[in-house]
């Protein structure tokens, strides 16, 4: 019985001395993270709109190409917000030229 009573013990002060933390997102993570999603979302509804076309189905494809440019435009706006977290200077002219497609693609259609 002690013998139990002793390993009981001893695995129950390895569970409360080891420190169990969970790393937490920092903000960067959360901002990257939701380009990353939102931006593969986006390329994604457009690859099924291709291959739709492809195949001779005009079925929805406004909406979902309307769908596909909020999302990359959303995805541009966390990217700015990350690069301005870290406190570095975004690529301008990348994101801008990303922004022109997007909108070209949510007016266009």
């Amino acid at each position: 019985m002690s013998r139990f009573i002793f390993i009981f013990l001893l695995i129950l002060s390895t569970f409360i001395i080891s420190p169990n933390q969970a790393r937490s997102e920092t903000s960067i993570d959360v901002y990257m993270n939701d380009f990353y999603s939102k931006s593969n979302e986006a390329s994604k509804i457009l690859k099924e709109i291709e291959t739709n076309l492809k195949e001779g189905s005009r079925k929805n494809v406004c909406s979902r190409q309307r769908e596909a440019a909020r999302l990359g435009l959303l995805a541009n706006k966390s990217l700015i917000k990350a690069f301005e977290i870290v406190g570095t200077e975004p690529p301008i002219e990348t994101i801008k030229s990303s922004q022109r497609r997007w909108e070209s693609i949510l007016n266009d259609c």
